[in-house]
């Protein structure tokens, strides 16, 4: 063999070598594992277990662990990374939802959950948990994140003591959450597979059409950056849904991006927008918190149900911020029909609409969004909730003793004197809510059910009434 020959062999041995260190290491998924009821005074139950009904509508929820070793990658800016270093243990726990095989839509969404605060919280099935189950969607909540472990451990040392993502203190800042949300999504069987002998299937014999992974605020910044970074060297996951959060995205992948904000998150990317592309999109929805009234109920019946108190009691909070917290725009109505849009995009390449950004009165020093005389912000997708306004609804609050208040967004209801001048009968209310909603609908901004239940509401309100 001459030199030449030599230093070809070497090259292509270094290039196999690079790209087994990058393909995602095997997991094994133990369990499911058995738990008691949520709220049982054992609590050998599944933590951030589901407050939406699922036996009645014919789902299942079980909990499982994944253990394996995990690669540390480089995080170059908008470029694909290498790996660091390999053989790192973890083990980690993922939560499924799982519909009945008749009533499955071939769909399976796979959340990042968010550990901001300590605990583990599977936002986007808060707000989206109900669409999912109305569709027939499989649901994956991924803990990929030590802070949200450490939670569950202190609550349960029993049951998760033996979780642990640091390759027992070894890997810090959740080195290896990468490569164990990947390793998650490489455990779902897609159309053509099956579970090898004596492996654990967490589907129960689901064949997943199309894989998708989503996640909210920090897990949104963390998808961003695993999209740029790490899914390129292997990619799992047929689209993602950026919710909230995430810097900018490469829109140079085959993988569909679709990101969605509130109004509370443009407050700090409103000046360096990132354009649509035939891979990404964005959309903007006016008047909208990064923590709405319908998160915080949502919070409330989780902590209730993990108490084992009646999710009925479920209630907003007073969270002592400077203004009335908590935007009651419904977030969650563009978010779902975002979800349907994004499914589209990847099966049937039907780019969805775009929707014209938040507007932006002054850039400098800091961003200043234009708004109305009232206080409600201009521009992004207006629902009818916010372009019929009977309250000022924005996505900024601030307080002192609570470093979360910029985050819910702020609500102060408009008085009897600013209604009727707006409103000069029900009649005329209703009437300018179905007209935005029918707006919203030819759009693709909102879905069916969603509009329906808005003109119920506007209908059963007494605003207008004299």
């Amino acid at each position: 063999m001459n030199r030449i020959t030599v230093l070809i062999a070497l090259v292509f041995a270094g290039l196999f070598t690079a790209n087994a260190l990058a393909v995602v290491p095997a997991a094994e998924i133990i369990g499911p594992i058995e738990a008691d009821p949520p709220g049982h005074s054992s609590r050998n139950s599944i933590y951030a277990a589901s407050a939406i009904e699922l036996n009645a509508n014919g789902y299942v929820e079980e909990e499982f662990f994944i253990e394996g070793t995990a690669n540390q990658y480089s995080n170059p800016e908008l470029a694909t990374g290498e790996v660091i270093d390999s053989g790192h243990r973890y083990r980690s726990r993922l939560i499924v939802r799982r519909p009945q095989a008749e009533d499955f839509n071939g769909i399976v969404i796979v959340e990042w959950i968010n550990v901001t605060g300590g605990p583990d919280k599977d936002i986007d099935w808060w707000l989206s948990g109900t669409h999912f189950i109305r569709n027939g969607y499989a649901y994956v909540a991924v803990s990929a994140q030590q802070m949200g472990i450490d939670t569950m451990k202190e609550w349960s040392p029993q049951r998760y003591g033996t979780l642990d993502t640091t390759h027992d203190g070894m890997v810090a800042r959740d080195g290896l959450s990468y490569d164990i949300f990947s390793a998650v999504g490489r455990a779902i069987n897609r159309l053509g597979e099956s579970t090898p002998p004596g492996q654990v299937d967490i589907l129960d014999g689901l064949k997943a059409e199309l894989i998708i992974a989503t996640g909210h605020s920090q897990s949104a910044s963390r998808l961003a950056v695993y999209l740029n970074n790490i899914h390129p060297l292997e990619p799992i996951y047929d689209g993602v849904m950026v919710h909230g959060g995430g810097g900018r995205i490469r829109d140079d992948q085959e993988t569909k991006i679709f990101k969605i904000m509130a109004e509370t998150d443009m407050a700090r990317r409103a000046a360096d927008p990132q354009p649509d592309t035939d891979t990404f999109i964005q959309w903007e929805v006016a008047g909208t918190s990064h923590a709405d009234y319908d998160f915080e109920i949502e919070y409330s019946k989780l902590r209730l149900l993990r108490d084992g108190l009646p999710i009925a009691q479920a209630e907003a909070r007073d969270v002592g911020c400077e203004l009335p917290a908590h935007s009651r725009i419904p977030f969650r109505d563009p978010f779902n029909a975002a979800f349907e849009h994004l499914v589209r995009w990847i099966k049937e390449d039907v780019r969805p609409p775009g929707a014209e950004p938040l507007r932006v009165a002054r850039m400098m020093p800091e961003v200043e969004f234009a708004r109305d005389e009232y206080g409600n912000i201009l521009g992004g997708i207006r629902l009818a909730e916010h372009a019929v306004a009977t309250a000022k609804n924005t996505g900024m609050n601030s307080g002192v003793t609570n470093r979360f208040c910029f985050l819910y967004g702020s609500h102060e209801p408009f008085d009897k004197e600013t209604l009727d001048s707006l409103y000069p009968s029900h009649e005329a209310y209703v009437n300018a809510v179905k007209a935005v909603v029918q707006q919203n609908l030819e759009a693709g901004y909102i879905l069916p059910y969603a509009a329906e239940r808005t003109i119920r509401e506007a209908e059963a309100s007494t605003i207008g009434s004299r």
